[in-house]
């Protein structure tokens, strides 16, 4: 009997998946949130880094971090409340309304313990793209929970969204919240090589200086 509620509960998923309405201004605005979000501020991390336009506007590096950082939380918050108008607007799913709670409030909880734990190790600066104002770490971060996923923050943001998804029996939240993935997972073909190259670069530049 397990078995045959486990497929009742794939099978209606995958039909209220079917069911989205992907026309609607309500998803279709928090698609665009979504892909923007890391969008926007990959572009403007790298212009500083090149020009260094917020640290100038600013006066200083850590100033400018700071901006950076108020600017991507504000618009996360506009995300978010986004993405819980699409799921209002579009019909829920008939699971037990108990189980959707404890399993989203779960991915939620893990969530938001990667994301924390990750802001606690990396630092305020480190987590909103310091070294992109030329902040950078002495060491690279091997504690938790970077010892368990190469990129806790990401995933963390993504079983949260998954979670309001559970907790609130949404199909388009299960749509959205996979979006924040592939998001997430293409913005981070951008980040990571780049990250990399700005610690090789000032690595160089160390060594350079040293053998003067």
């Amino acid at each position: 009997s397990n078995r045959i509620a486990s497929m009742e509960f794939v099978q209606e998923l995958w039909q209220g998946i079917l069911d989205v309405d992907y026309k609607a201004p309500s998803f279709l605005l928090a698609a665009a949130a979504i892909a923007w979000q890391p969008t926007w501020w990959n572009i403007a991390a790298r212009a500083e880094y090149r020009t260094h336009w917020l640290t100038k506007l600013a006066g200083s590096a850590k100033t400018g971090v700071y901006i950076l950082s108020v600017a991507i939380l504000s618009m996360g918050l506009l995300r978010d409340y986004l993405f819980y108008e699409a799921m209002k607007e579009q019909k829920m799913l008939s699971w037990d309304h108990d189980v959707a709670d404890i399993v989203g409030y779960s991915l939620m909880g893990l969530g938001f313990l990667l994301v924390g734990t990750s802001t606690w190790a990396l630092g305020w600066i480190n987590t909103f793209l310091g070294d992109y104002f030329g902040l950078l770490m002495k060491a690279r971060v091997t504690g938790f929970p970077f010892n368990v996923l190469s990129d806790p923050m990401y995933v963390g943001s993504t079983l949260a969204f998954f979670g309001h998804a559970v907790r609130h029996r949404s199909p388009v939240g299960f749509v959205l919240a996979s979006f924040v993935w592939v998001v997430y997972w293409a913005a981070l073909q951008f980040e990571g090589p780049f990250t990399t190259m700005i610690y090789r670069e000032a690595e160089k530049k160390k060594k350079k200086e040293s053998s003067k």
